[in-house]
C-alpha cells in the first residue's frame, strides 16, 4: 500500500474520529521515518560524534575506556539514537503543530512555518550552548574533582550517555520560549498571568533544572541559568506579540 503524506485539516473543517486517527497515524509514521533516517545518518558518522564529544573532556582524559566486549557497539548505537532524535526534532515539532493547529483560530496557521524555522534555529543554539559551554564545564569539574585522590578511567558508556543527555536537554530547554509563546498565542495562557506569577514560574523552572540530566552542581547550574533567562525572554516576547496584535498597526 502506497504511503500518502498526511493532509492538514483546514480551520473549522469537520472530520470523523476515524479520519482524525488516520491523520494521527500518518503523522506518527512521518515522525518514525524521520527518526530512522536521523539514526542511520548519525550512525554513519558516529565515530566523528564520539570524537567531538571527547573534545569536551580535559586533554589528558580524552581516551575513553570500555569494559565489556559489546560496550563499543552499544555505546555507538545509543549515541546514534540520541543524535537521530535531535535531527528529527524539527520534523516532530512540525507534525505536532500541524495536527493541532486546525482546532484553533485560522490566523494562527500562518505561524506554523515561522514557528518551525525558529524552533530549528533555537535547537541548534541549544546544542551549541550545551557542547561549547555546559558540557565542557561539567566534564572538567567532574574529571578533575579530587583527582589527586583517585586514578580515573572515563568509561565510554557512562560519559557518552551523560554527554548525549546534556545536549538533548539543552536542545529542549532552548525551545521553552516558543512553547510559552505558542501557549499565549492560542489563548491557553494569558500574558498577564505569566507576569503576575513570575515567582511561581521561576520556582517551577528551577525544579525543572534540578530534574534535568546532571549529577553535579555545575551541570545543574549550567542547565538552570538558560532556563531562567529563556523563561523571562518568553514572557517579554509574549507581551510584545500581544501588544503588536492589539495595536492599530497590527490590525
Amino acid at each position: 500500500m502506497r504511503f500518502r503524506p498526511p493532509r492538514r485539516l483546514g480551520h473549522g473543517e469537520e472530520a470523523t474520529l476515524v479520519e482524525h486517527l488516520e491523520e494521527l497515524r500518518q503523522r506518527l509514521f512521518v515522525c518514525l521515518g524521520t527518526l530512522i533516517v536521523g539514526f542511520i545518518v548519525a550512525y554513519v558518522f558516529h565515530k566523528h560524534l564520539v570524537h567531538w564529544l571527547e573534545l569536551a573532556l580535559p586533554k589528558g582524559d580524552r581516551k575513553l575506556t570500555t569494559l565489556t566486549i559489546g560496550e563499543p557497539f552499544m555505546t555507538s548505537l545509543w549515541l546514534s539514537v540520541y543524535a537521530g532524535f535531535l535531527v528529527a526534532l524539527p520534523v516532530i515539532i512540525w507534525q505536532a503543530w500541524a495536527f493541532f493547529l486546525p482546532a484553533f483560530d485560522q490566523s494562527h496557521a500562518r505561524l506554523l512555518r515561522v514557528f518551525v524555522v525558529i524552533a530549528t534555529f533555537m535547537l541548534v543554539v541549544g546544542v551549541a550552548f550545551g557542547y561549547w559551554i555546559a558540557l565542557p564545564k561539567a566534564s572538567h569539574f567532574l574529571a578533575n574533582y579530587d583527582k589527586d585522590q583517585y586514578q580515573s578511567f572515563i568509561r565510554a558508556r557512562d560519559y557518552i550517555g551523560f554527554a548525549a543527555k546534556v545536549l538533548v536537554a539543552m536542545a529542549i530547554v532552548f525551545e521553552l520560549p516558543l512553547f510559552v509563546v505558542g501557549l499565549t498565542r492560542i489563548g491557553i495562557v494569558e500574558t498577564r498571568t505569566l507576569r503576575r506569577s513570575r515567582r511561581v514560574g521561576y520556582f517551577v523552572v528551577c525544579c525543572i533544572g534540578v530534574l534535568l540530566p546532571g549529577v553535579d552542581p555545575v551541570t545543574t547550574i549550567m542547565e538552570t541559568i538558560p532556563l531562567l533567562v529563556l523563561y523571562e525572554a518568553s514572557i517579554w516576547a509574549s507581551v510584545l506579540l500581544e501588544r503588536r496584535a492589539t495595536s492599530p498597526i497590527g490590525t
